[in-house]
């Protein structure tokens, strides 16, 4: 059995519906993802749909969740917290890396063709198990268009 490989940094290209992980100069995984119904653009405000853009952290994880595992990113931070706060707006917040909806998870791929949730990052259940397993909190997660 291969030693397990240290993730140094989570990337995810919106526009390419891709999250890789990578360690060193490598890319050692890369996923197919789901987004908010909404993705383009940064998220602005609670309800918008969107999925963050920028540097975040792989803070804590939820294998509990109402999604077949979670992971979850650090948004906001404190410039989006002051930016929505100018504007009068809620950030949102609860942005995660996480499997399909409980009891959906064998019709996951079919999901995964569809941009789905409120503003995750959605992969199918067997790459949120490896994902779980690669990356440990405390990692750096790049969001870009």
């Amino acid at each position: 059995m291969l030693p397990a490989q240290k993730v140094d940094l989570v990337r995810v290209e919106k526009s390419q519906r891709q999250l890789q992980l990578i360690g060193g100069d490598k890319i050692l995984r890369s996923y197919s993802i789901a987004l908010g119904g909404h993705p383009v653009g940064h998220k602005h405000r609670e309800g918008d749909e969107r999925t963050p853009e920028g540097r975040y952290v792989l803070d804590w994880r939820n294998p509990n969740s109402v999604a077949y595992k979670s992971i979850h990113i650090s948004y906001p931070n404190i410039d989006d917290a002051a930016e929505a706060k100018a504007r009068g707006v809620d950030p949102g917040g609860l942005i995660m890396i996480h499997g399909q909806p409980d009891g959906f998870g064998r019709l996951g791929w079919l999901l995964q063709m569809v941009d789905w949730t409120d503003g995750c990052i959605a992969v199918t259940n067997s790459d949120m198990d490896e994902i779980w397993t690669m990356v440990a909190d405390g990692t750096p997660i790049e969001i870009i268009e």
